[in-house]
């Protein structure tokens, strides 16, 4: 799995605005300032993830962007999804075929129920951890997410 700068840069900057107490949350030179990334860069993420939903923006000369919901609504799985989509969609199958039209697995496939299992298992993860569980500090954060482990059965797979 790879994570694009798109997606880490868009996570950090809802981070941000979610970390940010102003009422009229940050505006764009604010976010760029912040994380060290150009303003058209954040301009473009802070459209995304307006239109998605995630963040609005506040009027006048002193606005900027809020989140759309609180913190502990938006999960990190909403985030990604908004920003680039998922890991595996079953629509890969139909355009990773080949050089023939139909994919000579498609039929009987043990790599697609691979990839079913392993996003699964990553929806059911990112479902759970929120941007307010990404405002704490590292290190409350680290225990948050080693807790979600603690809790989460590790005997999915069948082991027979």
């Amino acid at each position: 799995m790879k994570i694009t700068a798109q997606d880490e840069y868009g996570l950090r900057i809802l981070v941000r605005i979610a970390k940010c107490k102003d009422k009229t949350g940050l505006s764009i030179p604010q976010l760029s300032d912040a994380e060290g990334l150009s303003q058209p860069h954040v301009a473009k993420l802070t459209r995304t993830l307006r239109m998605e939903g995630l963040i609005n923006s506040t009027k006048g000369h002193v606005g900027g962007y809020i989140l759309a919901r609180p913190a502990t609504d938006i999960t990190v799985n909403d985030v990604l999804k908004a920003l680039g989509g998922r890991l595996f969609d079953e629509e890969f199958c139909t355009t990773h075929v080949g050089v023939i039209k139909l994919c000579t697995n498609s039929v009987d496939c043990s790599i697609r129920s691979l990839w079913t299992m392993v996003q699964s298992t990553i929806d059911k993860l990112l479902d759970k951890i929120t941007l307010a569980d990404l405002s704490n500090s590292e290190k409350e954060a680290t225990c948050t997410f080693q807790s979600l482990f603690e809790k989460t059965p590790m005997n999915m797979v069948n082991k027979n």
